[in-house]
């Protein structure tokens, strides 16, 4: 009876698990990386168009990126994107492709991308405790209107603490290797 419920609830914390994996991959660690540029949109025919529909992007080394627009008329609507962006590269244009070189980065800025992936944990361990939580309303909600029994309500409230903890496990292992991944670089 409880296991469907149990599976949308679940379902909740996968979601939660990957979109910290998804914020992870734009975070960028000194590697060149083409998910870095995902999050930006340039202002392509009066609609803000996501790089990768109007280029190809490509790594020619560990710490290049290279655009190259399908239309040659947007690489300067690209190249202002990209330099109005947070990113903090600013791109060689040759008038064909631009490139992106990503510098080595300094002991600063690895002890903040640290701190970038502890907040973004933390974050998506809230959002995890946050699905338990309502889910243990609603099971309390259904004992309220006699649905369930005090003892069905123990269990599922041990259960959902279960599932809890291993998703919590979860988001600090893929921290853990984003971790460690910005250390090694």
């Amino acid at each position: 009876m409880y296991d469907e419920m149990y599976e949308e609830y679940e379902s909740k914390m996968i979601k939660t698990v990957e979109s910290l994996q998804t914020q992870y991959s734009t975070i960028r660690a000194g590697r060149a990386n083409a998910s870095v540029l995902d999050r930006i949109k340039v202002e392509y025919y009066g609609t803000p168009t996501p790089i990768n529909q109007i280029a190809s992007i490509s790594t020619p080394d560990p710490r290049t990126l290279v655009v190259q627009p399908w239309d040659a008329s947007s690489l300067k609507l690209i190249e202002k994107a990209i330099m109005t962006s947070d990113l903090g590269i600013n791109p060689a244009n040759d008038g064909r492709v631009l490139r992106l070189a990503f510098p080595q980065p300094t002991e600063e800025r690895r002890k903040e991308l640290i701190k970038q992936v502890h907040k973004n944990a933390e974050e998506a361990k809230v959002a995890v405790r946050n699905v338990r939580r309502d889910a243990v309303e609603k099971f309390k909600a259904q004992k309220k209107k006699s649905e369930i029994t005090e003892d069905d309500l123990a269990d599922v409230e041990k259960d959902l603490q279960k599932m809890t903890d291993e998703y919590i496990k979860e988001v600090d292992k893929v921290a853990e290797k984003k971790e460690a991944e910005i250390k090694e670089i």
